[in-house]
């Protein structure tokens, strides 16, 4: 016995001075030639003096007789502190003989003091007695029972209404004990789901009575989530702002509108900001060739002649489909890296600019004051706005491709009055009659 104390303060002392040797990982590369000679010897300790004495005294204990831990028993409590499901261990009178960790952290119990305790302790009070004769019942081989059980203290209302526990009771016979022990598993459950669970002895009995039935609870109404309020509320915001940009300026060329939409959107909501536009006869007519306006991306640019700002828009599928069936597209993680063509170096754009998500929207600007407009068929959209977002930013929604349908809707208005500015006649205007 005074062999093996004296071998683990051999032991203790060697770990302290591992721990210090660890230490010198934090000094300059110059400096660490004594640490790694004293490392050298330490390692020369342990298998020179250390081990044979180890190998010594674990023979000496087979000699002797002394039992050794099962390692499947080792496996097996190893496996119980780390379920990720709150689990505990009791006798027939509810008595916690172990939980693991999450059960503690689930009642807020340390493993020691939960010990040789009553687990009901920590139940509300209208759920100890259902509880107690649940375990019991499981105990005396009666099967394996489920029921709903509440903690104490009550969880404060900020938790989603998660208060109620499924508790599900099966026996357990530990090896060489007589008596079967209980393992209870506990499961959080949802407000709603728990005032759905019928609780029907209680109910039948209070009728049999002729006692008057409670009022049944009002139903929860599902809490707002905050964090979408707050994307509507930043959508809004934007909608406004895209609104106020385009009443705010003089009205000026296709491009100048295009740029200063683009750069409120870039950054802000995109990563890279793509205008096409084909320009419409003054006369009417068909529009002519997609024409690439406006590119924003990230920094740093790419080359001259790369990427999106390279590219021919009339090679762009996506781009095309919009422009000529007035559809907008929304695509999250898009399968086909060839959907929005390839720029002149003959890389796929999706692919050289690492896009995540994708928008693309028809740009359709009403037909000038005074001309009649074509029918519905035959009156394509003259452009497209698409947005891409890259890496790890979160992709488009359903809400954001609303919203940029509607500032859509609000650009092409602009840009109708721009065409409508280029197309005015030069000189006088006449004046009234």
């Amino acid at each position: 016995m005074g062999e093996t104390i004296d071998f683990g303060a051999e032991l203790a002392d060697f770990r302290s001075r591992v721990a210090e040797l660890q230490s010198i990982r934090s000094l300059p590369s110059e400096e660490r030639g004594a640490a790694l000679d004293t490392a050298l010897f330490e390692l020369q300790h342990v298998a020179d003096i250390l081990w044979p004495r180890f190998e010594k005294l674990s023979a000496a204990s087979a000699r002797d007789g002394t039992p050794r831990e099962n390692p499947e028993l080792r496996l097996l409590r190893g496996l119980f502190q780390r379920l990720p499901l709150p689990v505990v261990l009791m006798d027939r009178t509810t008595v916690v003989r172990r939980l693991n960790v999450a059960a503690g952290e689930l009642f807020a119990l340390r493993a020691g003091y939960a010990t040789g305790r009553a687990l009901t302790g920590a139940l509300a009070h209208d759920t100890r007695a259902a509880f107690r004769s649940q375990v019991a019942a499981v105990a005396r081989g009666e099967g394996s029972r489920s029921l709903l059980v509440r903690r104490l203290p009550e969880p404060a209302p900020e938790d989603g209404g998660r208060s109620a526990l499924r508790a599900t009771l099966t026996a357990l016979r530990p090896p060489d004990e007589q008596r079967p022990a209980v393992l209870a598993v506990f499961q959080t459950v949802p407000a709603e789901e728990a005032e759905r669970e019928p609780r029907r002895a209680p109910g039948r009995a209070a009728d049999r009575a002729g006692s008057p039935r409670l009022p049944a609870p009002p139903p929860r109404r599902p809490r707002p989530d905050l964090a979408e309020v707050s994307r509507n509320a930043e959508l809004m915001d934007l909608v406004d702002d895209m609104a106020a940009a385009l009443l705010a300026a003089s009205p000026g060329s296709p491009e100048d509108v295009l740029g200063r939409a683009a750069r409120l959107l870039h950054g802000r909501f995109a990563d890279w900001v793509i205008a096409d536009l084909a320009p419409v006869p003054d006369g009417g007519g068909t529009p002519g060739p997609l024409r690439r306006l406006v590119v924003l991306g990230p920094d740093p640019r790419p080359e001259p002649g790369t990427g999106p700002a390279g590219q021919d828009p009339a090679d762009c599928p996506l781009v095309l489909d919009a422009v000529r069936d007035g559809v907008p597209a929304l695509r999250v993680r898009p399968e086909d890296p060839e959907s929005f063509g390839r720029d002149a170096s003959g890389a796929a754009v999706l692919v050289s600019a690492r896009v995540t998500s994708l928008l693309c929207v028809p740009l359709c600007p009403p037909p000038r004051e005074g001309r009649v407009p074509a029918p519905a068929d035959a009156a394509p959209a003259c452009g497209a706005l698409t947005l891409f977002r890259t890496g790890g930013r979160r992709a488009f929604e359903m809400a954001e491709a609303g919203a940029v349908h509607r500032m859509a809707r609000h650009l092409s208005l602009a840009l109708g009055r721009a065409a409508g500015r280029d197309a005015a006649p030069a000189g006088p205007a006449a004046s009234p009659a």
